[in-house]
């Protein structure tokens, strides 16, 4: 496992996940990133910046493409006016019926959970607008 920070997080890397040209791995640090996971360099994960609820289910941060739990739980945690930002910030409109695969939606569910976050975080940077 990677000590490494990911890479920024900006739309293209959204698309990037989206369009499967980040890799699995590398996306799974974005959210974990996100959430507060911090690898420490012996390999052991320092979960104090990881909100309680996310630390209790999982004290290591967790493969979003494989686990559907996981996933689960990443859904419930996106707020809904934040729902459809796939849609409405980036004009994705699904995969086609031959793609729906859980690897994808899982990618998907990863893509919507980080524009959430990316726009909660410009609120909290600028509250007024």
């Amino acid at each position: 496992m990677s000590t490494t920070n990911p890479p920024s997080l900006t739309v293209e890397t959204v698309w990037a996940i989206l369009n499967d040209t980040l890799d699995d791995a590398t996306a799974n640090r974005l959210v974990w990133h996100c959430l507060g996971y911090r690898q420490r360099e012996d390999g052991s994960w320092d979960t104090a910046a990881v909100s309680e609820d996310w630390r209790n289910a999982y004290p290591e941060p967790p493969d979003f493409i494989d686990s559907r739990p996981a996933t689960v739980k990443l859904t419930r945690s996106i707020a809904p006016e934040n729902k459809q930002l796939l849609k409405e910030q980036l004009g994705f409109g699904g995969y086609k019926v031959g793609e729906l695969v859980p690897r994808k939606t899982r990618r998907a569910t990863i893509a919507n959970w980080l524009l959430g976050y990316m726009k909660d975080q410009q609120t909290e940077q600028n509250p007024s607008g």
